[in-house]
Protein backbone atom coordinates (compact mmCIF):
# COMPACT_ATOMS: atom_id res chain seq x y z
CA UNK A 1 0.00 0.00 0.00
CA UNK A 2 1.17 3.22 -1.07
CA UNK A 3 0.91 6.79 -0.33
CA UNK A 4 -1.09 8.44 -3.17
CA UNK A 5 -0.71 12.30 -3.67
CA UNK A 6 -2.15 15.35 -5.71
CA UNK A 7 -2.75 18.78 -4.58
CA UNK A 8 -5.73 17.70 -2.88
CA UNK A 9 -5.08 15.58 -0.06
CA UNK A 10 -3.48 12.70 1.22
CA UNK A 11 -4.76 9.49 -0.23
CA UNK A 12 -4.26 6.65 2.12
CA UNK A 13 -5.89 3.10 1.24
CA UNK A 14 -7.06 2.25 4.51
CA UNK A 15 -10.41 0.76 5.73
CA UNK A 16 -13.09 3.38 5.60
CA UNK A 17 -13.29 4.27 9.31
CA UNK A 18 -9.85 5.05 9.30
CA UNK A 19 -9.33 6.85 6.11
CA UNK A 20 -11.98 9.64 7.14
CA UNK A 21 -10.09 9.97 10.54
CA UNK A 22 -6.88 9.97 8.70
CA UNK A 23 -8.14 12.71 6.22
CA UNK A 24 -9.29 14.89 8.37
CA UNK A 25 -6.32 14.99 10.62
CA UNK A 26 -4.35 16.06 7.45
CA UNK A 27 -6.49 18.79 7.00
CA UNK A 28 -6.71 20.07 9.81
CA UNK A 29 -3.01 19.74 11.72
CA UNK A 30 -0.94 19.77 8.22
CA UNK A 31 -1.77 22.14 5.98
CA UNK A 32 0.59 24.66 5.88
CA UNK A 33 3.39 22.43 5.33
CA UNK A 34 3.07 20.62 1.98
CA UNK A 35 0.97 21.15 -0.94
CA UNK A 36 0.90 17.04 -1.38
CA UNK A 37 -1.10 16.98 1.83
CA UNK A 38 -3.83 19.41 1.14
CA UNK A 39 -4.65 22.37 -1.01
CA UNK A 40 -2.45 24.84 1.32
CA UNK A 41 -3.16 27.28 -0.90
CA UNK A 42 -7.17 27.27 -0.83
CA UNK A 43 -8.37 30.51 -0.03
CA UNK A 44 -8.70 32.37 2.41
CA UNK A 45 -5.72 30.57 3.97
CA UNK A 46 -4.16 30.07 0.83
CA UNK A 47 -4.09 33.96 0.24
CA UNK A 48 -2.10 34.39 3.52
CA UNK A 49 0.34 31.79 2.92
CA UNK A 50 1.30 33.19 -0.51
CA UNK A 51 2.10 36.50 1.17
CA UNK A 52 3.97 34.46 3.80
CA UNK A 53 6.00 32.79 1.13
CA UNK A 54 7.05 36.20 -0.80
CA UNK A 55 8.10 37.52 2.79
CA UNK A 56 5.27 40.49 3.10
CA UNK A 57 5.06 41.31 6.60
CA UNK A 58 3.44 44.66 6.64
CA UNK A 59 2.50 44.03 10.43
CA UNK A 60 5.54 44.33 13.28
CA UNK A 61 6.63 41.35 15.48
CA UNK A 62 6.09 41.15 18.89
CA UNK A 63 7.50 40.38 22.02
CA UNK A 64 7.35 36.69 23.41
CA UNK A 65 9.00 33.90 25.20
CA UNK A 66 9.43 30.25 24.57
CA UNK A 67 8.28 27.58 26.80
CA UNK A 68 11.94 27.47 28.14
CA UNK A 69 11.30 31.62 29.13
CA UNK A 70 13.55 33.34 26.38
CA UNK A 71 12.23 36.02 24.96
CA UNK A 72 11.89 35.94 20.77
CA UNK A 73 10.27 38.13 18.47
CA UNK A 74 7.24 36.70 16.35
CA UNK A 75 5.45 37.60 13.76
CA UNK A 76 1.79 38.22 13.56
CA UNK A 77 -0.33 34.61 13.05
CA UNK A 78 -3.00 33.97 10.89
CA UNK A 79 -5.74 35.58 12.43
CA UNK A 80 -3.94 39.00 13.18
CA UNK A 81 -2.96 38.80 9.59
CA UNK A 82 -6.63 37.72 8.23
CA UNK A 83 -8.09 40.89 10.33
CA UNK A 84 -5.59 43.03 8.18
CA UNK A 85 -6.17 41.71 4.65
CA UNK A 86 -9.95 42.56 5.18
CA UNK A 87 -9.07 45.89 6.78
CA UNK A 88 -7.04 46.82 3.77
CA UNK A 89 -8.83 44.50 1.29
CA UNK A 90 -12.61 43.89 2.53
CA UNK A 91 -13.53 40.09 2.45
CA UNK A 92 -13.11 39.84 -1.20
CA UNK A 93 -9.65 39.77 -0.38
CA UNK A 94 -9.64 36.54 1.14
CA UNK A 95 -10.25 35.29 -1.67
CA UNK A 96 -7.83 36.27 -3.99
CA UNK A 97 -6.54 33.80 -6.76
CA UNK A 98 -9.48 31.28 -5.91
CA UNK A 99 -10.83 30.67 -9.53
CA UNK A 100 -7.30 29.20 -11.08
CA UNK A 101 -7.28 27.16 -7.62
CA UNK A 102 -10.60 25.93 -8.43
CA UNK A 103 -9.79 25.28 -12.35
CA UNK A 104 -6.44 23.37 -11.34
CA UNK A 105 -8.44 21.28 -8.76
CA UNK A 106 -10.42 20.29 -11.08
CA UNK A 107 -8.03 19.69 -14.32
CA UNK A 108 -5.95 17.53 -11.86
CA UNK A 109 -8.87 15.62 -11.00
CA UNK A 110 -9.73 14.85 -14.77
CA UNK A 111 -6.02 13.80 -15.71
CA UNK A 112 -5.90 11.74 -12.90
CA UNK A 113 -8.96 9.98 -13.36
CA UNK A 114 -8.17 9.82 -17.17
CA UNK A 115 -4.51 7.86 -16.88
CA UNK A 116 -4.88 4.57 -17.58
CA UNK A 117 -4.67 2.21 -13.83
CA UNK A 118 -1.80 -0.42 -15.03
CA UNK A 119 -2.16 -3.80 -12.91
CA UNK A 120 0.76 -3.86 -11.45
CA UNK A 121 1.45 -6.80 -9.67
CA UNK A 122 -0.68 -9.60 -10.97
CA UNK A 123 0.14 -11.71 -8.53
CA UNK A 124 -2.19 -11.89 -5.85
CA UNK A 125 -0.11 -14.02 -3.39
CA UNK A 126 2.50 -11.25 -3.32
CA UNK A 127 3.73 -10.28 0.16
CA UNK A 128 2.42 -7.26 0.73
CA UNK A 129 5.32 -5.42 2.46
CA UNK A 130 7.58 -6.24 -0.64
CA UNK A 131 9.76 -3.70 -1.84
CA UNK A 132 9.23 -4.47 -5.31
CA UNK A 133 5.92 -3.49 -4.69
CA UNK A 134 6.32 -0.22 -3.60
CA UNK A 135 9.21 0.79 -6.28
CA UNK A 136 6.78 -0.31 -8.70
CA UNK A 137 3.30 1.45 -7.36
CA UNK A 138 5.24 4.81 -6.39
CA UNK A 139 7.06 4.81 -9.86
CA UNK A 140 3.38 4.82 -10.92
CA UNK A 141 2.10 7.30 -8.90
CA UNK A 142 4.95 9.98 -9.31
CA UNK A 143 4.41 9.45 -13.36
CA UNK A 144 0.38 10.08 -12.78
CA UNK A 145 1.78 12.89 -10.18
CA UNK A 146 4.00 14.62 -13.22
CA UNK A 147 1.87 14.31 -15.66
CA UNK A 148 -1.08 16.44 -13.52
CA UNK A 149 1.72 18.93 -12.03
CA UNK A 150 2.57 19.69 -15.64
CA UNK A 151 -1.18 20.02 -16.53
CA UNK A 152 -2.02 22.57 -13.64
CA UNK A 153 1.41 24.42 -12.52
CA UNK A 154 -0.33 27.02 -15.37
CA UNK A 155 -3.17 27.71 -13.39
CA UNK A 156 -1.02 27.68 -9.68
CA UNK A 157 1.22 30.28 -11.40
CA UNK A 158 -2.11 32.39 -11.94
CA UNK A 159 -3.46 32.22 -8.25
CA UNK A 160 0.27 32.69 -6.92
CA UNK A 161 0.22 36.14 -8.59
CA UNK A 162 -3.23 37.05 -8.26
CA UNK A 163 -2.84 36.72 -4.47
CA UNK A 164 0.90 38.05 -4.76
CA UNK A 165 -0.99 41.16 -6.02
CA UNK A 166 -2.19 42.75 -2.53
CA UNK A 167 1.41 43.35 -1.54
CA UNK A 168 1.79 46.39 -4.19
CA UNK A 169 -1.64 46.74 -4.48
CA UNK A 170 -2.00 46.07 -8.42
CA UNK A 171 -4.41 45.10 -10.59
CA UNK A 172 -2.52 43.29 -12.85
CA UNK A 173 -4.09 39.87 -12.91
CA UNK A 174 -7.56 39.44 -13.02
CA UNK A 175 -9.93 36.59 -14.29
CA UNK A 176 -8.45 33.90 -15.88
CA UNK A 177 -8.82 34.64 -19.62
CA UNK A 178 -6.61 37.74 -18.89
CA UNK A 179 -4.40 35.86 -16.79
CA UNK A 180 -3.43 33.91 -19.97
CA UNK A 181 -3.18 36.84 -22.06
CA UNK A 182 -0.73 38.64 -20.05
CA UNK A 183 1.17 35.88 -19.26
CA UNK A 184 1.26 34.64 -22.69
CA UNK A 185 2.09 38.20 -24.31
CA UNK A 186 4.34 38.98 -21.63
CA UNK A 187 6.68 35.69 -20.68
CA UNK A 188 5.51 33.80 -23.46
CA UNK A 189 5.06 29.55 -22.90
CA UNK A 190 7.47 29.62 -21.07
CA UNK A 191 5.89 31.84 -18.29
CA UNK A 192 2.99 29.25 -17.55
CA UNK A 193 6.07 26.92 -16.30
CA UNK A 194 8.14 29.33 -13.94
CA UNK A 195 8.90 26.97 -10.46
CA UNK A 196 7.74 24.14 -12.62
CA UNK A 197 11.12 21.93 -11.58
CA UNK A 198 11.43 22.71 -8.17
CA UNK A 199 7.55 22.41 -7.59
CA UNK A 200 8.13 18.77 -8.66
CA UNK A 201 10.93 17.84 -7.72
CA UNK A 202 9.42 18.63 -4.06
CA UNK A 203 6.62 16.37 -4.66
CA UNK A 204 8.86 13.31 -6.17
CA UNK A 205 10.83 13.43 -3.64
CA UNK A 206 8.03 13.46 -1.19
CA UNK A 207 6.33 10.81 -2.23
CA UNK A 208 9.63 8.30 -2.63
CA UNK A 209 10.61 9.27 0.87
CA UNK A 210 7.09 9.19 2.46
CA UNK A 211 6.95 5.49 0.61
CA UNK A 212 9.82 3.66 1.14
CA UNK A 213 10.34 5.33 4.62
CA UNK A 214 7.22 3.63 5.60
CA UNK A 215 7.84 0.63 3.85
CA UNK A 216 10.95 0.05 5.65
CA UNK A 217 9.49 1.22 9.03
CA UNK A 218 6.35 -1.43 8.62
CA UNK A 219 8.19 -4.18 7.28
CA UNK A 220 11.12 -4.45 10.05
CA UNK A 221 9.72 -2.13 13.13
CA UNK A 222 6.50 -3.54 13.18
CA UNK A 223 5.73 -7.15 14.74
CA UNK A 224 2.74 -9.30 12.94
CA UNK A 225 2.01 -10.58 15.65
CA UNK A 226 0.67 -7.58 17.39
CA UNK A 227 -2.80 -7.74 16.98
CA UNK A 228 -3.24 -3.77 16.04
CA UNK A 229 -0.34 -4.20 13.48
CA UNK A 230 -2.77 -3.31 10.47
CA UNK A 231 -3.65 -0.09 12.08
CA UNK A 232 0.12 0.85 13.32
CA UNK A 233 0.94 0.66 9.86
CA UNK A 234 -1.48 2.61 8.46
CA UNK A 235 -0.49 5.35 11.06
CA UNK A 236 2.97 5.30 10.04
CA UNK A 237 2.21 6.46 6.19
CA UNK A 238 0.02 9.24 7.98
CA UNK A 239 3.30 10.62 10.61
CA UNK A 240 5.34 9.96 7.25
CA UNK A 241 3.58 12.18 5.05
CA UNK A 242 3.70 15.02 8.08
CA UNK A 243 7.45 14.49 8.94
CA UNK A 244 8.80 14.03 5.00
CA UNK A 245 6.16 17.13 4.09
CA UNK A 246 8.29 19.34 6.78
CA UNK A 247 11.91 18.01 5.27
CA UNK A 248 10.90 18.62 1.59
CA UNK A 249 8.52 22.26 2.14
CA UNK A 250 11.26 24.51 0.86
CA UNK A 251 11.27 23.15 -2.73
CA UNK A 252 7.33 24.03 -2.40
CA UNK A 253 8.29 27.62 -1.08
CA UNK A 254 10.52 28.27 -3.91
CA UNK A 255 8.64 27.30 -6.36
CA UNK A 256 6.05 29.88 -5.33
CA UNK A 257 8.35 32.58 -4.89
CA UNK A 258 9.55 31.68 -8.80
CA UNK A 259 6.33 31.92 -9.95
CA UNK A 260 6.07 36.21 -8.70
CA UNK A 261 9.89 36.58 -9.01
CA UNK A 262 10.41 39.30 -11.98
CA UNK A 263 6.95 39.28 -13.35
CA UNK A 264 6.40 42.91 -12.96
CA UNK A 265 4.81 42.86 -9.61
CA UNK A 266 5.97 44.87 -6.17
CA UNK A 267 6.11 40.98 -4.38
CA UNK A 268 8.79 39.64 -7.07
CA UNK A 269 11.35 42.90 -7.55
CA UNK A 270 13.39 44.76 -5.65
CA UNK A 271 13.63 46.35 -3.11
CA UNK A 272 11.28 43.19 -1.72
CA UNK A 273 12.75 40.69 -3.68
CA UNK A 274 16.16 40.05 -6.28
CA UNK A 275 15.81 39.06 -9.22
CA UNK A 276 16.96 35.00 -9.83
CA UNK A 277 18.47 33.97 -12.44
CA UNK A 278 17.28 30.34 -12.00
CA UNK A 279 15.16 28.13 -8.65
CA UNK A 280 18.90 27.30 -7.75
CA UNK A 281 20.02 30.73 -7.04
CA UNK A 282 16.62 31.48 -5.06
CA UNK A 283 17.16 28.45 -3.26
CA UNK A 284 20.60 29.57 -1.77
CA UNK A 285 19.63 33.23 -1.33
CA UNK A 286 16.91 31.86 1.16
CA UNK A 287 19.87 29.61 2.40
CA UNK A 288 21.83 32.68 3.06
CA UNK A 289 18.85 34.22 4.70
CA UNK A 290 18.14 31.31 6.87
CA UNK A 291 14.52 31.34 5.35
CA UNK A 292 14.44 28.10 3.63
CA UNK A 293 11.09 27.50 5.68
CA UNK A 294 9.60 30.95 5.95
CA UNK A 295 5.91 30.22 6.05
CA UNK A 296 5.69 26.74 7.24
CA UNK A 297 3.77 27.28 9.75
CA UNK A 298 0.92 29.89 10.10
CA UNK A 299 1.07 30.60 13.96
CA UNK A 300 4.19 31.22 16.20
CA UNK A 301 6.02 32.48 13.37
CA UNK A 302 9.41 33.74 14.56
CA UNK A 303 11.39 35.93 13.39
CA UNK A 304 14.27 34.34 11.02
CA UNK A 305 17.79 34.43 11.74
CA UNK A 306 20.29 34.61 9.27
CA UNK A 307 22.24 31.05 9.25
CA UNK A 308 25.77 32.95 8.03
CA UNK A 309 25.93 36.94 6.64
CA UNK A 310 24.69 37.25 2.91
CA UNK A 311 26.95 38.72 0.42
CA UNK A 312 23.86 39.04 -1.97
CA UNK A 313 22.86 42.56 -2.72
Amino acid sequence: MTIKTSRCCLWIPLNVTLRSHVTFLLKTTTSPFHPCLCGRKRPPAGVLFSRYTVGHEPLPPTVGTTMFGRRVLYLPGFFSYARHIVKVDGKRGLFRGLSPRIVSSTISTVVRSKVKQVELLPKRDELQTSLRKVVKETSHEMIIQCLSRVATHPFHVMSVRCMAQFVGREVKYGGIFSCIVKIFKEEGVAGFYVGLVPHVAGEVLFLWFCNLLAHFINTYAVDDSFTQASAVRSYTKFVMGIAVSALTYPFMLVADIMAVNNCGLAAGLPPRSPIFESWLHCWNHLSHKGQLFRGSSFFFRRVPVPSRPSTEG
